[in-house]
């Protein structure tokens, strides 16, 4: 093979002497003959992924494609700021999610409280423990699960979240009885369990989706 200084023509290089076309090998790599094309007259460049696959379909080595190049430092900087990017869109992602659960939580008990009265106490507690907080908390946990903030410790979600739920039913209605007959009982315990069952079967769920998903993608 010919040492090309140039990505693009590299990889050219290498899928014709591997003797395939674009379309045969956008199909080896599983993306778009326009991707192969723009690859090769560098309009993009590749994922990490893809050069993976693409040393596999082209039966050449990956110091071949990425390394023993000057001009392999703009790809180097390409995939640097990619993975950049990625991890910033991921902590922006994990507190995003974090911020919708807690405000969602704090609105409602601040609606329980200043817009609520005896008579509709009870309406709304059921509503805010029965539908609001566990359709939410179904939500977050399967989107941590999906996409697999904290990774293993992403698992830690569902007893922090059956405190959630527990705090959330002692801050209205259990906190509501204590005080119209002056007296103090202790949570409910069995809250955290409920909240915990619920968070973990939906990061069960988008744990498999996650797989799913990555598995489809490489």
């Amino acid at each position: 093979m010919d040492t090309d200084t140039n990505i693009g023509k590299k990889i050219q290089s290498a899928r014709k002497e591997a003797g395939l076309t674009q379309e045969q090998a956008a199909e080896l790599i599983g993306v778009s003959r326009q991707s192969i094309s723009n690859w090769e007259t560098e309009n993009s460049y590749p994922s990490i992924i893809s050069v993976i696959k693409m040393s596999d379909a082209y039966h050449v080595s990956l110091d071949y494609l990425l390394k023993g190049e000057p001009a392999m430092n703009k790809y180097y900087e390409y995939l640097k700021e990619s993975t950049d990017v990625v991890e910033s869109n991921t902590r922006k992602g994990r507190l995003l999610t974090v911020l919708i659960y807690l405000i969602i939580w704090a609105v409602a008990m601040i609606f329980f409280w200043f817009f609520t009265s005896g008579s509709d106490a009870m309406g709304y507690s059921l509503m805010f423990l029965w539908i609001i907080l566990p359709v939410t908390t179904f939500v977050i946990s399967l989107v941590i699960g999906i996409k697999d903030y904290w990774g293993r410790k992403k698992w830690l979600a569902s007893p922090v979240l059956g405190i959630m739920y527990m705090l959330a039913e002692y801050g209205t209605y259990s906190m509501s009885n204590n005080m119209a007959f002056h007296k103090i009982n202790a949570p409910e315990w069995k809250m955290i369990i409920a909240g915990s069952v619920i968070s973990l079967i939906a990061l069960v769920l988008g744990h498999l989706i996650g797989k799913r998903k990555q598995k489809h993608i490489s």
